[in-house]
């Protein structure tokens, strides 16, 4: 679909199979023009493969042959970094305002080498104003907890996060789904009002009423996606009278438009519209358009880049992951009631454990099994973190808000602080003393070093199954599945030494080996532990478990659960790039 130029007829497009009309407003914007486009193997009744895959947002498999352009220049998948593009669902922060949700858009969207902070303000003022947001501009978006702005208000957020840019070309998708009649009307009176501020504006849209039809400057009417009619929404009713087909005269049009192409005849009316003499006008201005192109694709543009630095991303990204976790701290008070909860509990089951045999060795290697695995399985809860805001993320990256490396770097250490390293330094502290274990300070602190590595290393294989899946169902099979393996491979519920020399190798991946060998020397070496006949050192008990207690023997286990940790913090940030991010 084209903007008419000339008085001529709109440029015709192939797109998804669709019975929805998409529209655009005729506009002194941009030219988007679409070459003899082909769209192939998609089902009926979704039109949104043609706004969304022009602005790079679709998946261009389909596509198979034909070139998109735009004021005459070919456009690659970069476009969706200079254009806009309205999601058909609300993608906003539901613990953010209207004005804050604003300023994330501007702040991360325009160049702070040329915009400064009041120049930001007056530009999220304007928004606005034009979108008539005053009254919620400082109400919360809302959640699944938090009543927040109606409907439409969010529609109106959504379009006016994209207008930040001040962008000619502006698509959407489906933008009044699952708005009442009055509140579409307004939506669309907006959208009117935009496109004769100089913008041109490309939208699908389902079975509109008569007050929203008569404001579209350009129809395109698809079937089975084949084209049977793309040209000025006025001149639409007259080119299916002229075919035979009369809409009756209290008729919406649209419902009319969705009978015919509905029809028996449908295939006939693609074959009437290409032997049209509108089609071939079309045919001769695309063949004007494209005789610059035919020795390559010189005048595609540059590719574009993001307008703020990367530790730029960091602050405003950063920011907006801090105010999200202090609205919104149900999974941090949870995470510290959990820690301290079980850390009280596993104080008064092994209350000041003595030096006595037997119960000193048992009673210590209990604790230190009870507390890895508290630890590893303490944290299924970080399977969630990429999982809940996916379509967020996948938005917002794909609209050139962030890079995905900020995004990644912010959740993490957003999550880290208060969910993970702060709940454990608490649970060490409780624990350690009323287990009355070794009272040496820097025992302590090697015995909350291990404890945190240990924690970490479960989190990171946690956040690696959340960027690699979608659901919560999967992710909590696939991280049950190796927690599970690397507690039997652990060596405290079998001895790692009698194993099968074909298993034994699992044991070299298990974070609950490394955790409990290294908590075993942190407080068995230099021990003495006695009964009335018999004095046992420490040393002597880890030689008997295999456990190496030299210096390097001690610290390899750090190491290798920093290793762990590492590698599937990588992983994770691989899979998190690799994300689909086509709608």
């Amino acid at each position: 679909m084209s903007k008419p130029q000339n008085g001529e007829p709109g440029s015709p497009a192939g797109a998804p199979a669709a019975d929805d009309p998409e529209v655009m407003f005729q506009v002194p914007g941009p030219t988007v023009s679409f070459s003899r486009l082909h769209y192939s193997g998609m089902g009926g009744g979704d039109i949104r493969g043609m706004d969304g895959g022009t602005s790079g947002r679709k998946d261009p498999a389909g596509l198979k042959f034909g070139q998109v352009l735009i004021d005459g220049k070919m456009v690659d998948s970069d476009l969706r970094l200079i254009s806009a593009y309205v999601v058909q669902d609300d993608i906003l922060m539901g613990t953010l305002s209207v004005r804050e949700n604003l300023l994330f858009s501007v702040n991360l969207r325009l160049d702070p080498r040329h915009y400064s902070t009041t120049d930001k303000q007056q530009r999220v003022d304007s928004i606005i104003d034009d979108l008539g947001l005053q009254d919620c501009a400082h109400t919360k978006i809302g959640t699944e907890f938090l009543r927040g702005v109606s409907g439409g208000e969010r529609k109106r957020c959504s379009i006016g996060m994209e207008l930040i840019t001040s962008p000619r070309l502006l698509f959407l998708d489906e933008p009044t789904t699952g708005l009442d009649s009055n509140t579409a009307n307004h939506i669309i009176n907006l959208l009117h009002r935009l496109s004769r501020s100089g913008k041109t504006i490309v939208f699908s849209i389902h079975q509109p009423r008569y007050s929203i039809f008569s404001r579209f400057d350009h129809l395109t009417l698809m079937h089975r996606g084949e084209l049977v009619y793309a040209g000025a929404a006025g001149k639409a009713l007259s080119y299916f009278t002229d075919l035979g087909y009369h809409c009756e005269p209290f008729n919406n049009p649209s419902d009319f438009f969705l009978d015919v192409t509905n029809g028996e005849a449908h295939n006939l009316l693609a074959v009437s519209y290409r032997q049209s003499t509108q089609y071939q006008r079309v045919v001769e201005e695309l063949d004007h358009l494209t005789q610059g192109l035919e020795g390559g694709v010189g005048g595609q543009g540059q590719k574009a880049d993001y307008v703020t630095s990367f530790w730029y991303q960091m602050r405003i990204v950063g920011g907006r992951m801090v105010v999200n976790s202090l609205r919104n701290p149900q999974t941090s008070y949870a995470q510290l009631a959990l820690n301290i909860f079980f850390a009280l509990l596993v104080g008064l089951i092994y209350y000041q454990i003595p030096l006595t045999l037997p119960e000193a060795l048992q009673n210590r290697m209990g604790a230190f099994f009870f507390l890895i695995i508290n630890m590893v399985f303490g944290n299924l809860s970080a399977v969630e973190l990429f999982i809940n805001e996916r379509a967020l993320f996948i938005h917002e990256n794909s609209s050139g808000y962030y890079r995905t490396s900020v995004y990644f770097l912010s959740k993490i250490f957003a999550d880290l602080i208060p969910n993970r390293i702060v709940p454990i330094l608490i649970f060490s502290a409780i624990a350690y003393y009323m287990m009355g274990l070794k009272p040496a300070f820097t025992a302590f602190l090697l015995f909350t070093l291990t404890l945190s590595l240990v924690s970490l290393a479960g989190v990171s294989l946690a956040f690696l199954v959340s960027a690699s899946v979608s659901s919560f169902a999967m992710a909590n099979v696939l991280i049950a599945l190796p927690f599970v393996f690397m507690m039997v491979f652990g060596g405290f519920l079998v001895n790692l030494n009698s194993m099968l020399s074909w298993l034994s190798w699992l044991k070299w991946i298990s974070i609950f080996r490394y955790g409990l060998e290294a908590v075993t020397i942190n407080e068995f070496k230099g021990q003495i532990f006695y009964s009335n006949t018999t004095i046992l050192p420490g040393e002597v008990y880890l030689e008997t478990q295999g456990i190496d207690y030299s210096t390097w023997g001690f610290w390899q286990n750090h190491v290798a659960l920093a290793g762990i940790i590492t590698v599937c913090m990588v992983l994770a940030y691989i899979q998190l790039r690799r994300i689909n991010r086509w709608k």
